[in-house]
């Protein structure tokens, strides 16, 4: 195959790939009822839902960051042998399917899991099916793009640097905050953004650990999945209302991105 026809062929099956990816999205434009767009996006039932997703994402993302930064560090760090395991495990819910997430979820914290039990009979708290299980199962599926993000970045960080602080008496966590959290610094708002932008689209797991109450724990997914049989204009437009933030957040953070990686 000459230079040329291969160069045609890898064209052709770049587009016809781009065109899987975009047309659905143009598709969303086309059919979208532009003149009554923004009213049908801020109606009463997605405005509530918009404000959940926005108070629980926020809350989830600040929650894996917390917890997945540290993690991240250490993966890049440590130097055990199951470390690869670990992290398998930890990546495992961005491929597990969202229906299973959420009963994994259940069988941990529901009101027979095996800490949701202790948790009712010893404080009288249940966590399924309110704003705080919501907020847990974003951050069960949102984490592992955090974690993967810092780690790689931890990763390209001259491991010297810390060395060099420990000799001269640093501590662990003064290494940590005065150099390897600066070093990583663009990957970790890339890796928060991506797990709120994550946290904010998650539908299955939560609609299967805290349900779809209006008001309470309906988000913004939840909110298109009721409104596809009921109001599909509606739908239309709170669609395209998350796919321009999904862009956005996603055309922002390219820079960093690539830097994470």
């Amino acid at each position: 195959m000459s230079t040329a026809r291969g160069s045609r062929t890898l064209g052709t099956l770049a587009a016809v790939a781009a065109a899987f990816v975009v047309l659905p999205l143009v598709g969303v434009a086309v059919r979208l009822p532009w003149s009554d767009a923004w009213s049908l996006a801020t109606s009463g039932t997605a405005r509530r839902a918009g404000l959940v997703s926005l108070q629980t994402s926020v809350v989830a993302a600040v929650v894996a960051a917390l917890a997945g930064v540290p993690l991240g560090w250490w993966l890049a760090r440590t130097r055990m042998r199951a470390v690869g395991l670990v992290r398998s495990v930890i990546v495992m819910p961005m491929i597990l399917p969202p229906v299973v997430a959420g009963i994994a979820l259940l069988s941990v914290f529901g009101r027979r899991g095996i800490i949701g039990q202790y948790l009712l009979e010893w404080w009288g708290v249940s966590i399924p099916f309110t704003r705080t299980a919501v907020v847990i199962a974003q951050v069960f599926v949102s984490i592992p793009f955090l974690v993967l993000a810092v780690e790689s970045a931890f990763r390209q960080l001259d491991a010297g640097l810390e060395d060099a602080a420990r000799t001269l008496g640093a501590s662990p966590m003064r290494v940590f905050l005065t150099i390897a959290l600066p070093g990583a610094r663009p990957a970790i708002v890339a890796g928060i953004a991506l797990a709120w932008a994550r946290s904010l689209g998650e539908f299955g797991a939560s609609i299967t650990f805290a349900g779809s109450f209006p008001g309470r724990t309906q988000t913004l997914p939840m909110s298109v999945y009721e409104l596809v049989s009921t109001d599909y204009p509606a739908a239309l437009s709170v669609s395209f209302a998350m796919m321009l933030v999904s862009v956005l957040v996603i055309a922002s953070l390219r820079g960093r991105w690539m830097v994470a990686r």
